[in-house]
């Protein structure tokens, strides 16, 4: 966890710093916004920006993004203004923190941005088979291509890889390579000398360049464009890299680690993936099994989620009944181990008495976990035959009278329920890409439709 430190350091400031620390962050620190972009530009990342209120945060979001650079902000105060805080918020701030701090509050903002407290829990053969082969690999330099469903845990594992690397102290970089527009993709893993476009007004150090010396995970490389996969080869066989108007290349020394939901090799077949980069890539291949072919994860990650969430929440850790066990290990788990870390946090939350029972595990329509069972058991009293005759009156009665491309918006906006508005788990069970969904969201935001919000079930009405 990289915190950078915006203002000027006072005593209660460095109270909070040192707070920070000992929850494991590594601080930096800068008094003025514009020294903060200046930074984040060179490539000395953060994962969060902590910025005095006092400060003009609105003007520092701005410059970011007009750098291309994305961080979370959280507003701090020593004076704990209530006008001050709310301005702040209304900037862009994701929270607001009150100095002197609470320990706390601290720990809980940190946990919220970081992804680093995720362990690898595992219980089940096949999975720690899979962990013994990770620690095989971990030490030697091989690029790793981690595939599996969406949800299975694939970041956490090249987190894993990292952490028993010979890098572990070097960063840990992760790139999102299908949350990216194409257009920007390059400059955000190559960066970009001054004026190489519109709105390029310093250099600025790519994720490769920032990841020197340590680990580059490139996240869903299924996604990049066939394109930019060629600069991406060039840059792993040479080791060297082009920044977007460079004249001249640039070495770097990292580890590559990605991850894929999709076959690759028919994306091979295909042409939408090119062959010698996934041979470059697949030196070491770890496939991470769904949750249903790892069912006995199910009950100890349920337990690591209760006790997170109960310590998040400030809720007693209860314990999940046995009935409740049950259904948790008898649940499909489409989303996989995020579905299941999501619904310990309602349990947490929605639990009474003295443990966590079958009623407080829910799906996020507010569902029981149960229903869905019950509901088959009901039509299980019929025979096959009856079952499929019944299923297809249903789909013929609720989609006859409609447009395809109604049928179609209804299809996608269930789907995209269905995964608690993951849009990767979506487009690969739509059969996809992420890019024609985000397409197809942004074009039903605009007719004013809500849209899931990513991992949460709840409507928005954009398509983020």
């Amino acid at each position: 966890m990289r915190l950078l430190v915006v203002g000027k350091i006072n005593g209660q400031l460095a109270s909070a710093v040192k707070m920070a620390m000992a929850h494991g962050a590594k601080v930096q620190h800068v008094e003025r916004a514009d020294q903060a972009t200046e930074q984040l530009r060179r490539g000395q990342g953060a994962d969060l920006l902590m910025v005095d209120y006092n400060l003009d945060i609105a003007g520092l979001i701005a410059a970011n993004e007009a750098e291309r650079i994305f961080v979370p902000v959280v507003a701090c105060g020593v004076d704990n203004d209530a006008d001050k805080a709310a301005a702040a918020i209304r900037a862009g701030a994701k929270e607001f923190i009150p100095l002197p701090p609470e320990a706390d509050l601290i720990a809980a903002v940190l946990s919220a941005v970081s992804d680093d407290e995720r362990p690898m829990i595992s219980a089940d053969p096949s999975m720690k088979g899979v962990i013994q082969l990770a620690d095989q690999v971990a030490r030697s330099e091989a690029s790793i291509l981690i595939t599996g469903e969406s949800g299975v845990g694939k970041e956490v594992m090249a987190r894993y890889l990292h952490g028993h690397s010979r890098r572990a102290d070097k960063p840990f970089i992760s790139v999102n390579c299908a949350a990216i527009p194409d257009n920007l993709l390059e400059s955000e893993l190559f960066g970009h000398e001054k004026g190489a476009f519109t709105g390029a007004l310093a250099r600025r150090i790519g994720k490769f360049e920032e990841a020197d010396g340590g680990t580059l995970l490139l996240d869903e490389i299924s996604e990049m464009d066939v394109r930019l996969q060629a600069k991406l080869l060039r840059a792993i066989q040479e080791r060297v890299i082009d920044r977007v108007g460079g004249s001249r290349p640039v070495p770097v020394n990292i580890r590559i680690i990605a991850t894929s939901n999709r076959d690759l090799a028919k994306s091979v077949a295909e042409g939408a993936f090119r062959e010698d980069l996934l041979y470059r890539l697949n030196v070491v291949n770890l496939r991470l099994p769904s949750l249903r072919e790892r069912p006995g994860d199910i009950a100890v990650l349920a337990d690591h989620f209760v006790k997170k969430y109960a310590a998040a929440n400030g809720v007693p850790v209860r314990p999940i009944s046995t009935e409740a066990r049950r259904a948790l290990v008898s649940h499909r788990w489409a989303g996989n181990v995020r579905e299941l870390e999501n619904a310990m946090h309602r349990a947490v939350l929605l639990a009474v008495g003295s443990e966590i029972d079958v009623d407080a595990i829910r799906l996020p329509d507010g569902q029981p976990l149960d229903a869905s069972a019950s509901a088959g058991a009901a039509v299980g009293d019929a025979g096959p035959a009856a079952r499929a005759a019944q299923a297809a009156d249903a789909v013929s009665r609720a989609f006859v009278g409609q447009t395809v491309a109604a049928m179609e918006k209804t299809l996608i906006l269930d789907t995209l329920s269905h995964c608690l508005g993951n849009r990767t788990h979506a487009a690969n069970i739509l059969g996809i890409s992420i890019r024609t969904l985000r397409n197809k969201l942004n074009e039903y935001a605009d007719e004013g439709t809500a849209i899931p919000a990513p991992q949460s079930g709840v409507a928005t009405g954009h398509a983020a």
